[in-house]
């Protein structure tokens, strides 16, 4: 990207476009979560029931994500960040108007599909505006990703509170998606297509995508785990009320919140591979100790300790993997992105599992050791971090 550009202003724009889109996508799924309860009572839905319709959402965003990369390859992330956010806006409403399980499964996989291809077309987009920057930035959109979901859950619970059922809400939801997605994407960079030599699919074959897959893997593996799981162990296991239950993973996601929003300036002083690998470490430790000797406060400052450990994994391992791959960034962006997304899909199942056979201190206690596989991982980043994307 010529400095002309960047002297013109145009990824500033873009960079704050980028950003709120960001926002928006998590701030319309975590909207929908407050109305989970009351989704499993109408559809008179048992634990096991609720958890199976659940997975709609993440099947429906890994089979979406083996399709995106070679989308944003031929046409651009601008184009495809407008289809999937529109998409994303439309399809809202049918979680709402789903009248036995498999609808809601299927509405959530429609759903999903977008969500998943949206977040590797605006992380493309992030890249181009990254390297328009020329230096690290992406983290801060994932901060703002994090934002996003504190004021969706403000808002979905809102919503309850006035009276508004999920299919007004998300019906609302529509109409905003549809105000703001052209201005917004007006706004991006369209430069970012792929050129006749870039193949169409995901670069499995690449060893550095499969060394960063499996970073990614772990670390959302963590993260789904920790969402899932933190109430349930401070209520079962530590003793605490369902209120002060929610803290653990409150603590978590704001700590994580910090994490990206200082994890840019991290990089560019430390490099790469030191920032994700020493706060792995510490994130490790961390959560060992709070499960090691137990009580409220110090599982929330484990909870805490650890959210910050897996901060900067999502966004430095998604520029590491456009800067490395000889496939265009989309396409290396869709390969770490399915991976972690399946290792989000099977993070909670696994500790319920383990669970189920030990205890959930016991079940807990992979995470630490998947948090040291990262660490063991974090040199396939580099000892800096590139900027740019093919």
């Amino acid at each position: 990207m010529s400095d002309a550009v960047v002297g013109h202003g145009v990824p500033r724009r873009a960079r704050v476009a980028t950003a709120v889109v960001f926002a928006v996508h998590a701030a319309v799924f975590a909207a929908w979560t407050p109305h989970i309860p009351a989704v499993k009572d109408r559809l008179e839905l048992n634990d096991g029931t609720l958890g199976l319709t659940l997975l709609g959402a993440p099947v429906g965003s890994v089979v979406a994500m083996l399709l995106v990369g070679r989308w944003v390859a031929r046409w651009g992330s601008r184009r495809v960040v407008l289809a999937m956010f529109l998409g994303y806006g439309v399809a809202s409403p049918l979680l709402g108007l789903a009248w036995e399980p498999w609808a809601l499964f299927a509405g959530l996989a429609v759903w999903g599909a977008f969500q998943g291809a949206l977040d590797v077309a605006m992380n493309s987009q992030g890249i181009a505006v990254e390297a328009g920057y020329g230096r690290p930035i992406l983290a801060g959109f994932h901060a703002w990703w994090s934002f996003g979901g504190f004021v969706g859950v403000g808002l979905g619970a809102l919503a309850i509170a006035v009276g508004l059922d999920l299919t007004a809400q998300m019906v609302v939801v529509t109409g905003v998606v549809l105000l703001i997605a052209v201005p917004l994407t007006r706004a991006m960079l369209g430069d970012d297509h792929a050129v006749d030599e870039h193949r169409l699919g995901l670069p499995w074959r690449d060893r550095r995508v499969l060394l960063l897959g499996g970073v990614m893997f772990a670390g959302l593996l963590c993260e789904g785990a920790v969402g899932d799981w933190a109430a349930l162990y401070l209520r079962d296991t530590v003793g605490v009320s369902a209120e002060r239950a929610g803290w653990g993973y409150a603590v978590f996601a704001a700590m994580m919140f910090v994490g990206r929003v200082m994890g840019d300036r991290w990089v560019v002083r430390f490099g790469a591979a030191r920032v994700v690998g020493g706060l792995a470490a510490v994130g490790a430790v961390g959560l060992a100790v709070a499960l090691v000797v137990g009580g409220f406060w110090l599982a929330l400052a484990g909870f805490g300790v650890f959210g910050l450990g897996l901060a900067c994994i999502v966004p430095v391992a998604f520029s590491a993997a456009a800067a490395q791959s000889e496939a265009h960034a989309a396409q290396a962006i869709a390969g770490v992105a399915t991976a972690g997304w399946a290792g989000f899909l099977l993070g909670p199942p696994l500790i319920g599992l383990v669970a189920h056979a030990s205890s959930q201190g016991w079940a807990l206690a992979i995470l630490p050791v998947l948090c040291l596989g990262v660490v063991l991982g974090a040199r396939s980043l580099g000892g800096g971090r590139q900027v740019g994307a093919k």
